[in-house]
Order: C-alpha cells, then structure tokens, then sequence
C-alpha cells in the first residue's frame, strides 16, 4: 500500500461520502536555490484531502507545513523549484502558469491567511473586497456581488453583516477580521480551503468560536478543509486525519485517535509531551532537546536522529521510509517504530531532572508572596518549619 492510499479515519464525515478524493498530493518537493546552497523546504510529501474531511498538519516552525500548502495553492515564488505532483480533482496543478491558476485558486482551492490584518486591503470596506472576489470567478453585477458578500459574513457569524459591509477592516476586531477571512475563503464555494494558522494570536474563546465556524462551514458545504497548525489542542479537536511534519518531511500520519492514542514516532512523542498540563502545576515543562535541523545542511539518516533518545546507528545513517506500522492506516517514518510501540509510557524517553520547582506554587506565593516559584520544594517546606516553631 503506498502513501497515497491513506483513507479517512473510520466514522469521519468522508466516509459517508463516498470518499471522494478532491486532492491529491504524491512525492511533494519544492527546493529554492540561494547564494549559500539549497533549501529543501519539502522533501517527497504526499498525502490526500476527500471530500468533507478535516486535515491536521503539524510540526515545528521550518518544518514545511506552509510551504507545502502555498505549493497547492501555486503561491510560491518563480524561483522555487517544485517536482512532484499536486491533482486537484482530475486537473493536474505543477506547472501550471499564474493565469492557468487563477480558475482554480480562490474558486477551486481557497486559502485562509493567518494574519488578516495583511491580506485585508485598509482603503476598501470589507463588503466591496468581498464582492470583489466573487467578481472575480462569476459574471455577476456588483448588486448581486454585495448580496453575496452580505450572505457570506452572514453564513460566518458575523451580527448586522448588511451593516457590517459597509465598514472597513480597523473597524473589526481580530476575530472578526479572521471571520472575514474564512468568508473571503468561502464566498466562492471551493471544494477545498487551507487554512493556515487560522487561530494565531486570538484568545481561546475567539479560537473556539473560528474552529466552530469553520466545522460548520464544513458541514455546510461538504468542503476538504486542510489546517495547518502548531496548536495540537485545534488537531485533537475538529481534525479526522493528523499529518506531523519534521525536517521538510512527513514522519508520522493517520488517523487523530491513533495518532494522539500510539505514536510510532520519537519526534511525535516529544510534541505531545511538550503540551502544558494544568494538572503539572508547578513542575517544569518537558521539551524536546536540540533545534530542529537547518534545511539547507540536513544531517544523514533520520533528520530527527540528533535529537531522538532511541537513535541507534542505522538511524545516522539512513532515512527510514513513511510505511505502515502495526496499526493499519497508520504511518511512520522511523526504524525503531516497532521498538516504540512496546514502551507503557514513551512521554517518559524525554523526561528530565526537575530541578528547582515546587509542588503548588500558586499555594505558595498565596501564602507568602515572597516565596519564589523557582526554589526547591525541600528548601521551602524547611524554611516554613523552622518558622512555625515556638520562640522560648
């Protein structure tokens, strides 16, 4: 079974909809030539989006996630050298110049940019941008262009949107300008929207709010939606597939549940392990040792073998392939999968000493603001002691 033969996790909404596949992305490689050698930002990605099913793409910043999404969507610069092959529906994608994408991009595929603020033009109201880009893709006359700008912030969740229209982008706040994003993406009914970063700098509840939005959207449209994200909070919530990225590469991919429940990657491990738990108040955070690789100088074999503390000197020395590992539909670039699925607890291959920390620093500085956090448990219970005995 190749790569490209992953289908939707069961009970996810492709399923009941005959698991039509709206992209397909197979041995993905963009490379952009610089003075001081080559950057191979994606490195033989492939995977697919079928029809109303949401995709998870994560990884460290570098990694290649939007990168490969400004790929699908022919967005990257002339010098970038991209093999490959990205089919939308049945249309192949790569190679295609600028004006042979202009039907399919916005139309077809749409993008919701993470930062609003510079893909909203300040000197038009929001209403006109949004008439615009339907303009853009429908012989419509601007009155019917402006009622569909109204549905469309209407269909967002955006209050008084006929009003709403008629303002311009500082008047908005930031949720309700990335509202105005997913609109701009949805106006035009595509069959896929990439949304990159879709939540960066909001508040949770306005996350929240942007995330429902966009699973309503989808079940509204029965659109593929791809989410590119750093945030694995956003992938455990309203994603039915999860792809994790690493060195320009996919390292590990399937289904949420297996992914979340079995990772069969170190790289993987770490991440999750690295998610703050309310319940650890006080205890360090456990990160992932190291930098991500430069993308320029790759090391040899696995990309994560510097970092990785089941590295062995096959992993130094050869890349592994993504192939399934003991779950079905599930995938893993990494030797020593099989190794990794008999640990109990793989969180613990990243553990380290905690060294000054306290048990309940809250309980602490509530007691005595002048208690650091910082200080040894063991010191500050002794100090309290000494302090509680009585005076003769």
């Amino acid at each position: 079974m190749s790569e490209l033969d992953v289908m939707g996790a069961p009970g996810t909404a492709a399923d009941g909809l005959a698991g039509e596949k709206l992209l397909r992305v197979e041995n993905l490689s963009v490379d952009f030539p610089t003075d001081d050698g080559t950057v191979h930002a994606v490195r033989d990605v492939s995977f697919t989006l079928g029809r109303g099913e949401v995709l998870g793409i994560v990884g460290e910043s570098g990694s290649g996630k939007s990168v490969s999404s400004m790929a699908v969507m022919g967005l990257l610069p002339k010098t970038a050298k991209i093999s490959g092959s990205i089919r939308f529906k049945d249309k192949e994608l790569v190679g295609l110049s600028y004006k042979q994408m202009q039907p399919v991009r916005g139309n077809g595929i749409s993008m919701i940019f993470q930062d609003p603020m510079t893909s909203l033009n300040p000197v038009y109201t929001v209403g006109w941008q949004l008439a615009e880009a339907h303009r853009a893709h429908h012989d419509v006359s601007k009155k019917a262009a402006m009622a569909k700008a109204v549905e469309a912030l209407e269909l967002v969740g955006i209050p008084q949107p006929d009003r709403r229209a008629e303002q311009y982008p500082h008047e908005f706040s930031g949720g309700m300008r990335q509202r105005v994003m997913i609109a701009m993406a949805i106006i035009n009914d595509p069959d896929v929207i990439i949304a990159d970063e879709p939540t960066t700098a909001l508040d949770v509840t306005v996350q929240a709010q942007i995330l429902d939005t966009l699973l309503r959207i989808r079940d509204e449209t029965s659109a593929g939606i791809m989410i590119i994200t750093h945030d694995l909070g956003v992938v455990a919530g309203m994603v039915d597939r999860v792809q994790v990225m690493y060195g320009g590469t996919v390292v590990e991919q399937g289904g949420v549940d297996e992914v979340f429940e079995a990772q069969r990657m170190p790289y993987t491990v770490g991440l999750l392990g690295s998610i703050p738990n309310p319940n650890l108040l006080g205890k360090r955070l456990t990160p992932i040792k190291g930098a991500p690789p430069s993308l320029m100088n790759l090391p040899q074999g696995c990309p994560f073998s510097p970092r990785c503390p089941l590295a062995i000197d096959i992993c130094r020395e050869t890349e592994p392939q993504l192939l399934e590992t003991d779950r079905a539909g599930h995938y893993a670039r990494c030797h020593r999968s099989d190794h990794l699925a008999t640990i109990e607890q793989p969180q613990r291959l990243f553990a380290h000493d905690e060294i000054g920390t306290v048990e309940n620093p809250a309980s602490l500085t509530a007691a005595d603001p002048d208690v650091p956090v910082a200080e040894d448990l063991a010191d500050v219970e002794a100090r309290l002691h000494e302090e509680e005995k009585p005076t003769s």
